[in-house]
């Protein structure tokens, strides 16, 4: 039962690092091609692999290895 309970606190916890911080992607025009323009996409937590809350910012490491901090928002 115990086990059951950590790991839906940690998909919560997982959940918020999430929707702290952003991908950065470049958006595709209408030929398929990069337009020079970015959006920031969230990311989910699904694709979180681990976090860490250093109090001012938080930084979250994807599954495919990716790192992203909330500092850069």
């Amino acid at each position: 039962m115990a086990a059951k309970k950590n790991a839906a606190k940690d998909l919560s916890e997982r959940e918020q690092a999430a929707a702290l911080v952003f991908r950065t992607v470049p958006v595709i025009g209408k030929d398929g091609k990069p337009n020079g323009k970015t959006e920031k996409v969230a990311i989910s937590a699904e694709e979180v692999l681990d976090f860490k809350d250093h109090g001012t910012h938080v930084v979250v490491v994807t599954i495919d290895g990716h790192k992203f901090s909330s500092a850069d928002e």
